[in-house]
């Protein structure tokens, strides 16, 4: 037999994944003479069942590039020069 808290927690789930938010969801059932603690526990029950059910995604950061074309939509081959390490370091204690 399933307790109260359960059969909201499932009714919250269920209607989660019709688009409704848990806060109307939770208004809704305290309208409806649902104790305030229990509607509270069974959303918090039920974003943690559906927490788990999500897939996990992974990002993947966007590689960006540029690159420069002249008027004739030819690319434009530039060579860029990294700085010298002991500029770098100079720069870095003696703020040159």
């Amino acid at each position: 037999m399933k307790t109260t808290r359960q059969k909201l927690t499932e009714n919250i789930k269920k209607n989660m994944s019709k688009g409704y938010t848990s806060e109307s969801l939770r208004w809704a059932l305290i309208n409806q003479r649902h104790s305030r603690v229990d509607v509270d526990k069974a959303i918090e029950q039920a974003n943690k069942e559906l927490a788990e059910q999500a897939p996990v995604v992974e990002k993947e950061k966007p590689k960006i590039k540029h690159e420069l074309y002249d008027a004739d939509n030819k690319l434009i081959k530039i060579k860029v020069h990294k700085p010298f390490f002991l500029k770098k370091f100079l720069k870095k204690f003696f703020y040159i």
